[in-house]
């Protein structure tokens, strides 16, 4: 962009593609468990929170306007190797237990992400940051309250919630990135009001409360995170992106035979 340096514009806009992509494949995991969630309530609130996703994601694409990007493409013609997603969101979850990991550890990750960007000198994405905040709150306390549900369900409920958490933490963590240049970049131009380890300390801030709460493990936590073959710009190490048949649906494959001139 014309107003920020050409390093400092990159970042940004790998940053803004990044959240978009994470929230639309957020979306899509709250959305497979409409259905099959435990209780009528819990579906529904997985349809609420698979709709505020999708609409996040959405605001987020508007802005890779500014990026000369093509909003159309980005959101419904790009194959699985190019999405910036976490990629604890790569596949769909194997069960409840994993879906309420995704609820209680990815989404709070996003939130912290988001809230470092409420004094945002990039003011496309300042703008927007209140508002998806606002939403957020809800889902934050569905997953914290089934985090409590499982830890109170006896040893072996308790056990597969533990698995289910430290299954995705060490890439929830490593998400935040090292603290290098582009990290600095960011900080130091006023776009996000901390970066890199000082989110990564917000996150356990924030986490460690929670599942001590519920008598989980915190061990995870406390793990350092392994930046071997990490990308900085999708904040990735897995290559191939998330499963096919997801990127389908994101797409709308299936729908574009009744689509008319």
């Amino acid at each position: 962009m014309a107003t920020l340096p050409p390093d400092t514009g990159s970042a940004v806009r790998d940053l803004t593609l990044v959240l978009a992509d994470s929230k639309r494949l957020l979306g899509m995991r709250y959305a497979g468990w409409i259905l099959g969630a435990p209780e009528l309530e819990t579906g529904i609130a997985c349809a609420s929170m698979a709709q505020d996703e999708w609409g996040h994601g959405r605001l987020l694409y508007a802005l890779m306007r500014d990026f000369d990007e093509d909003v159309d493409r980005l959101e419904h013609g790009r194959e699985p190797g190019e999405y910036a997603n976490i990629e604890v969101l790569d596949a769909a979850p194997d069960g409840w237990p994993a879906l309420v990991a995704l609820n209680a550890i990815v989404d709070s990750a996003l939130t912290v992400q988001f809230e470092a960007l409420r004094a945002s000198s990039h003011a496309p994405l300042q703008s927007r940051v209140e508002k998806l905040l606002e939403e957020e709150r809800f889902h934050m306390a569905h997953g914290t309250a089934w985090v409590r549900r499982f830890a109170a369900s006896g040893a072996a409920a308790r056990s597969a919630m533990n698995a289910a958490i430290d299954d995705v933490l060490p890439a929830v963590l490593r998400w935040y990135g090292p603290d290098d240049d582009r990290a600095a970049s960011l900080l130091g131009a006023g776009i996000v009001d901390a970066a890199g380890s000082a989110l990564r300390a917000r996150f356990v801030e924030r986490l460690a409360p929670v599942l001590e709460a519920a008598g989980m493990s915190t061990a995870a936590l406390r793990t350092a995170p392994d930046f071997q073959s990490f990308d900085p710009a999708t904040r990735r190490v897995a290559r191939g992106g998330p499963d096919t048949a997801t990127i389908e649906k994101v797409r709308g494959d299936r729908n574009r035979a009744f689509l008319m001139d």
